[in-house]
């Protein structure tokens, strides 16, 4: 009986020396080789992204050396649970001492525990349209107010839903997006992408069904019912990446979170949205004070500005606990940080607020987060509050702006949008710059070029395999088609004197283009997706 006692009683000891902490690594190997041949490391998609964007491919989109990997899962009493190439390191958990004994490791170059009072120091180590779809004059029914608070409607009058660009979605459980009604127009398109389980390492991201949160969130952004709900990125493309643990609550969700991105960016993501805060960890010793919240000290929120830095835009909420602080990744100096307000634009009490700890403005916007309408596991039209649903109808209302203009950068569109947000000219702890006028933003974008030319010029079906058909404008008679790569060769030049004429680019590889049409007055650019 003693003996079964003092097993007993050693037990929540054993539990309590757990830590958790990232190991980081002094090198990759391979480095140059893989910079030199991307498409060894990146996915197509990605890399033209990048292109596009003038955004460099270096160090930090090369994989973690295996090797560094496996010895420390061959460690005693280590346990390792992600890993990030951007940081270059692995997030373990084990016993204090065992972790130390890493350090004894020829290629570790740094340990960064969770429980900051444990540091040697404090020094961060560095860091598809298929068939063509007839338009359709949406009918928003009960998702009206969340969309035209924005003016997002009168993005989408100009055929601009989010076609061709891509949204990861990184949350907590995603059931019934593969199989309700409200999410069939994505599928049925084509435009549910292969995500993943990183939580349970598991192909079937939609498998878990303890939380339906991130099934509400896809809707904000994707989710359709004739007539009833229409989310604010219709046509955009979607991953789901379930990174958050709804049953316990510890860094360990941050290491997936950026290990999630990193995937993202490898397969050309254009947009994350991530509606989660960390503040408070189920080991208090893990948890972040309001002087952290400097975009300098979480992992998660030094994760999101080198997402950003990668050419993404990161969409994240900035927390539901008010007045008290904003929380991880929401203080990131590259996060597009959005607040919730009600149905009739005003600020909402459970919106955290700002600024950051070092005086930056966040919230940045602001969108309806209270009784916003969102579709959940079951199919069932309902409504949910919080910031949680504020970012991905923000999301969505940038992946259908932003295809009006791809070319444009994610820090261009950020400032572009914070320009025509409400309280611009005095932002607010509350409120940010404010609450986003979409159509006034295409305007001004389109102003450089004649509006209603480029209302007309479109392509399908986009993403193209083989050929393609251009729809001219009704004035016009003939036009010049240029196509250009994404180091800005032209790869086609084509005469076009009738509408729908067929464009074949079987013999181009798969990739992102951007296609111009020219005429002796006008011209206008549109990015294709050849599969």
């Amino acid at each position: 009986m003693r003996r079964v006692l003092f097993i007993l009683l050693l037990l929540p000891v054993t539990l309590c020396a757990q830590q958790d902490a990232w190991v980081y690594f002094t090198d990759k190997e391979n480095v140059q080789q893989s910079i030199d041949n991307p498409i060894s490391i990146l996915t197509q998609e990605a890399i033209d992204r990048k292109g596009m964007h003038a955004t460099p491919i270096d160090e930090r989109d090369v994989p973690v050396t295996q090797a560094y990997i496996d010895e420390i899962k061959d460690q005693p009493d280590i346990t390792v649970y992600a890993k990030s190439k951007w940081f270059n390191c692995v997030y373990v958990r084990g016993g204090e001492e065992d972790i130390n004994d890493l350090w004894d490791l020829d290629f570790v170059s740094d340990i960064q525990y969770a429980d900051r009072s444990l540091n040697r120091s404090m020094a961060v180590t560095p860091s598809q349209k298929m068939a063509p779809q007839q338009r359709i004059d949406f009918v928003y029914g009960d998702t009206e107010n969340q969309v035209t608070m924005l003016s997002i409607d009168e993005v989408h009058q100009q055929d601009y839903t989010g076609n061709g660009m891509i949204v990861a979605v990184l949350d907590s459980g995603f059931s019934g997006v593969n199989t309700q009604a409200g999410f069939a127009r994505i599928r049925d398109n084509g435009r549910l992408l292969d995500g993943y389980d990183f939580v349970d390492r598991s192909d079937d991201e939609f498998a878990f069904t303890g939380s339906d949160h991130g099934t509400r969130v896809v809707s904000n952004i994707a989710g359709f019912v004739q007539d009833q709900f229409v989310g604010t990125g219709p046509d955009a493309f979607i991953y789901c990446f379930r990174t958050e643990d709804t049953n316990s609550e510890t860094p360990l969700e941050e290491a997936l979170w950026v290990e999630a991105a990193e995937r993202a960016d490898s397969l050309g993501v254009d947009i994350i949205n991530t509606s989660l805060g960390y503040r408070t960890f189920d080991n208090p010793n893990y948890s972040y004070t309001y002087q952290d919240m400097d975009g300098q000290t979480a992992f998660i929120s030094r994760g999101a500005t080198l997402a950003f830095e990668k050419g993404m835009m990161v969409v994240t909420s900035a927390g539901n606990d008010g007045a008290d602080m904003i929380t991880a990744p929401a203080d990131a100096v590259g996060a597009f940080t959005v607040g919730a307000v009600d149905s009739n634009g005003d600020y909402v009490s459970f919106s955290s607020i700002g600024p950051s700890s070092d005086g930056r403005v966040k919230p940045d916007v602001m969108a309806k987060g209270q009784s916003a309408t969102v579709i959940n596991a079951s199919g069932a039209v309902t409504t949910s509050n919080g910031t949680s649903f504020s970012s991905p109808i923000m999301a969505g209302a940038i992946a259908s702006i932003w295809q009006s203009f791809p070319q444009k950068t994610n820090a261009e569109m950020m400032q572009l949008i914070r320009a025509v947000s409400s309280t611009y000219d005095n932002p607010t702890p509350q409120l940010g710059y404010g609450i986003p006028d979409f159509g006034q933003l295409l305007e001004t974008l389109l102003s450089v070029e004649d509006p209603a030319f480029a209302k007309a010029y479109d392509v399908y079906p986009n993403p193209v395999q083989q050929q393609f058909q251009v729809r001219l404008p009704q004035n016009v008679a003939k036009a010049t088609l240029l196509l250009y790569d994404m180091v800005g060769k032209q790869v086609l030049q084509q005469h076009i004197t009738s509408d729908l004429e067929l464009i074949d680019i079987s013999h181009l590889a798969s990739g992102v283009y951007i296609s111009r049409l020219v005429t002796p007055s006008q011209n206008q650019s549109l990015k294709i997706i050849k599969s």
